[in-house]
């Protein structure tokens, strides 16, 4: 028996067809993962199984019967739930009231004594321990996925979709994760797996339907397949997933961060006394949970925060307190961590965003050469595969990973000397991870120096040279990548410190 069938669903946005008459099964009671490259529009996909979209047209069937879901309260009404990719949890309050929001124990009080003792049962029954008296805010990352889960499942749902539910845990809480998916599996729930990641699915899940380009291209059988050919599905050739890397030639110091301290937002301390050196020709991988100052770094060295204490030096030269133009003019690349509010103008065409922070180089006279501008813009949409209707296309209708390639393809055309890259691929898709990763390794190669800051431990382990690891604001190891394995990096940045 199918949970789910979706049955030629259509869905456009203007000119682009997000999904194409896409026809997908998933059996009661399996895991089945759904891959695809930016634009394929497996998320698409989803929000509309989940009732934030509704298709142009196509059919639903839930549980082999015919269903409308025109919002989420439908479709949880229909059993089903959905765990994002970024949390939607008050931190105020404790994990048993947010478990509990919007569906609380019947009564004119609110009765915390009683949610808890619900919330206590429903995470027995299906293995995911958490303490209901303690506030979100206090809790740790795999806590707070395990309490989405629960809302889902304290809200009756039989249909479970995992929106990349691994980009923010380290593998020992990956580990954690897949033991759930197996306990809700065995009692007979259905997962929808989304990840842009080879590996999990291939450990988790039943069955496989890979999108391209808003088709539906197949279903394999999870042990009948390999990472190889669910590459060749996704991109539509085949695709190298063991990085070349030549060894490593590490020369001059580029890059001296001694003793740097900096606040975050709320004017707390975010990093505490951080050193480290990178030198021309090395990646120095930055590893860790999201949260523990990787962010605040990076904005300390591109000049968007101010250093509290410590000096930073750009090639022998203080740049502690320089501002982000005067770093670019030196030779500085950006590839920022938030595409939406640093990456790109999302009013502005895909080609005008190709050339920010070069307008004069494409001027003739007073007036910009759009001529020459929209030839540059095409030779980066070809090289990087951007998925765009045109370039002269408005930036902000392109899918989320296809806004990261255009500030990816944007800041190696400036072919600087110090690479600062912010989770550079995520939410790519493996062949423009591929491309990319290639990239990074010819600049290194070329006497580049690259600080590599990404929550994705294969790709720190792939391209790294050496890797330091941040917990709470600070460097607690730094070792040489030929001798990390996941689970010691995974302890250091649980904050396990021998």
């Amino acid at each position: 028996m199918n949970a789910v069938v979706l049955r030629n669903i259509t869905k456009r946005f203007g000119d682009t067809v997000a999904n194409d008459c896409i026809s997908i099964a998933i059996g009661k009671g399996e895991v089945h993962g759904l891959l695809g490259e930016n634009g394929a529009g497996k998320t698409t996909l989803m929000n509309i199984l989940y009732g934030l979209y509704s298709a142009d047209s196509g059919s639903i069937f839930i549980n082999e019967e015919e269903t409308q879901i025109r919002n989420p309260k439908e479709a949880i009404l229909c059993g089903i739930g959905m765990i994002h990719q970024h949390f939607m949890l008050v931190p105020v309050l404790t994990i048993a009231e947010n478990i509990v929001l919007g569906v609380e124990p019947p009564g004119i009080l609110f009765d915390r004594k009683k949610a808890c003792t619900q919330v206590e049962e429903l995470s027995r029954r299906y293995g995911l321990s958490v303490d209901p008296s303690c506030t979100v805010a206090n809790a740790s990352v795999g806590i707070e996925q395990r309490v989405e889960i629960l809302k889902a499942l304290y809200r009756k749902a039989d249909i479970l979709i995992l929106d990349e539910p691994t980009a923010v845990l380290v593998p020992q809480e990956v580990e954690e994760l897949f033991k759930v998916i197996r306990a809700l599996k065995q009692s007979g729930k259905t997962i929808i797996f989304i990840s842009h990641k080879l590996r999990e699915p291939m450990a988790i899940c039943d069955r496989i339907s890979v999108l391209r380009k808003g088709r539906f291209v197949g279903t394999v059988v999870t042990e009948k397949t390999d990472t190889h050919e669910l590459a060749r599905m996704m991109v539509g050739r085949e695709v190298e997933l063991n990085l070349k890397k030549s060894p490593m030639r590490r020369r001059a110091p580029v890059l001296i961060a001694e003793s740097v301290s900096a606040l975050n937002d709320r004017l707390l301390p975010a990093l505490k006394e951080v050193s480290f050196t990178l030198h021309s020709g090395e990646i120095l991988g930055i590893a860790g949970v999201e949260g523990n100052g990787q962010s605040e770094l990076v904005d300390v060295i591109t000049g968007l925060r101010k250093v509290a204490g410590g000096k930073i030096l750009f090639n022998s030269e203080d740049i502690t307190h320089s501002d982000p133009k005067t770093l670019h003019t030196k030779g500085l690349c950006h590839i920022p961590e938030d595409r939406y509010k640093r990456g790109i103008i999302g009013d502005f065409t895909v080609a005008e965003n190709l050339i920010l922070g070069q307008e004069d180089a494409f001027r003739k006279g007073i007036f910009l050469d759009e001529g020459r501008i929209v030839a540059h813009a095409q030779g980066l949409i070809d090289a990087f595969n951007i998925i765009t209707p045109s370039p002269k296309t408005i930036c902000k209708t392109l899918s989320g990973g296809n806004l990261q390639k255009v500030v990816v393809a944007r800041e190696f055309s400036r072919n600087p000397r110090l690479f600062i890259a912010a989770q550079p691929t995520r939410g790519l898709d493996v062949g423009a991870i591929e491309y990319i990763h290639g990239k990074l390794l010819e600049e290194r190669d070329a006497g580049g120096a690259i600080l590599l800051v990404s929550a994705d431990l294969d790709e720190i382990m792939a391209l790294s040279d050496r890797i330091a690891i941040m917990y709470e604001g600070a460097i607690v190891a730094e070792l040489e990548a030929q001798n990390a394995t996941e689970e010691t990096l995974g302890l250091l940045m649980a904050g396990v410190v021998k």
